[in-house]
């Protein structure tokens, strides 16, 4: 039983290394706002079109980074979601077959 939750472990980890390295995108207002994030949801890059930077308010600008925000991260959430989904499909048959024995 323990070596089946070292295994868990194990595999958590794995599947963290494996989310620091997908990278996913939010844009917003075409293109013109774009954030770049790890399926960990760690923003690495934040790209806004420099017309749009000296045409915009305050308040627009910071609205529509954040949107592009949101969607990046939504993005990494369902990437995040279908790994951990399949590493825990992977381990509940592992615990299946310990209680088979």
């Amino acid at each position: 039983m323990f070596d089946k939750l070292l295994q868990a472990q194990q595999k958590a980890d794995e599947v963290k290394q494996r989310l620091d390295n997908i990278s996913v995108s939010g844009e917003t207002e075409g293109g013109k706002v774009r954030v770049i994030a790890s399926a960990n949801k760690e923003v690495r890059e934040l790209t806004i079109d420099p017309d749009l930077f000296a045409r915009a308010e305050k308040e627009e600008l910071e609205e529509i980074i954040i949107v592009a925000i949101n969607k990046a991260l939504a993005q990494a959430e369902r990437v995040s979601q279908s790994e951990m989904q399949a590493v825990s499909q992977d381990l509940l048959g592992g615990f299946g077959n310990l209680f088979n024995k």
